[in-house]
């Protein structure tokens, strides 16, 4: 990223900014709904995946702690609270979800950046229809389940976007109080096993860049913030409509400089 024009800069800095307010506002969708935008701007996702990794860490891990900090030790009825992630439904996912991600994580380092970019372009194509079609993933059954938390974990494997998959399986299964915090505990996890994967073999971790990107991302992060309670409360299909429109049409574009370069 040392030498990239102003105008790239610019733009990388705003997507990030984007990338923190979805983050914190919807609870995911930090890296599926902002890399094909980077990949406009740099086309090799081991550049922002390291980044993106990091940022993860940072803001969920924040997250879960104000919020756990915010809560007492016993509620209103004098009942105990246990916290804002359900550790124990955690575990269950994760044991199902540890080995697609280590081959995802293999897949990603060994594959070309050009195979990897049109991977990522289209799934997320995929995803932006079912926002277009107003059908998210839905699961089930427990076979159903198992497949969609295996290939959620190849997925963020690979590209870190695994998140619409695993999110329909876990959303029938924890409370929305909950919810958010879990799926913000299990990113941590998987993001951590990515890390280590991007150290062990050497992937340049752009550590230089945080120094003003991260700062972007928690532009975005408060935004979300602010605006995440309205957003649960309206539900609105619009907004997922036209931002699936809006993927789709960046995802084609992508595609289509990765297939026909020049």
């Amino acid at each position: 990223m040392s030498d990239l024009a102003l105008y790239q800069y610019v733009l990388i800095g705003l997507i990030f900014i984007w990338s923190g307010f979805v983050r914190s506002g919807l609870g995911f969708g930090g890296a599926v709904l902002s890399l094909p935008f980077l990949l406009l701007v740099l086309d090799d996702p081991l550049v922002f995946l390291p980044i993106i990794a990091v940022h993860l860490l940072v803001f969920s891990s924040l997250t879960i702690w104000m919020n756990n900090r915010k809560s007492s030790a016993t509620d209103d009825d004098g009942v105990a609270v246990v916290g804002t992630v359900d550790w124990h439904y955690l575990w269950r996912i994760l044991a199902i979800m540890i080995v697609p991600k280590l081959i995802g994580v293999f897949g990603l380092i060994t594959l070309p950046s050009e195979i990897m970019s049109t991977i990522i372009f289209v799934i997320v194509s995929l995803y932006s229809i079912s926002y277009i079609l107003d059908r998210p993933f839905r699961s089930g059954s427990r076979a159903v389940d198992a497949v969609f938390l295996m290939v959620g974990g190849y997925i963020s494997g690979t590209s870190l976007i695994g998140a619409p998959l695993i999110i329909a399986v876990v959303a029938q299964h924890l409370p929305k109080e909950r919810l958010r915090d879990t799926l913000f505990a299990l990113w941590f996890i998987l993001v951590v096993i990515k890390m280590a994967a991007f150290i062990w073999v050497g992937v340049d971790l752009q550590l230089i860049h945080h120094l003003w990107l991260l700062p972007c991302a928690a532009i975005g992060h408060v935004i979300g913030l602010y605006v995440h309670d309205r957003m649960l409360k309206a539900e609105t299909p619009i907004f997922f409509r036209v931002l699936g429109v809006v993927l789709l049409i960046v995802s084609s574009i992508g595609m289509a400089r990765v297939l026909f370069p020049g």
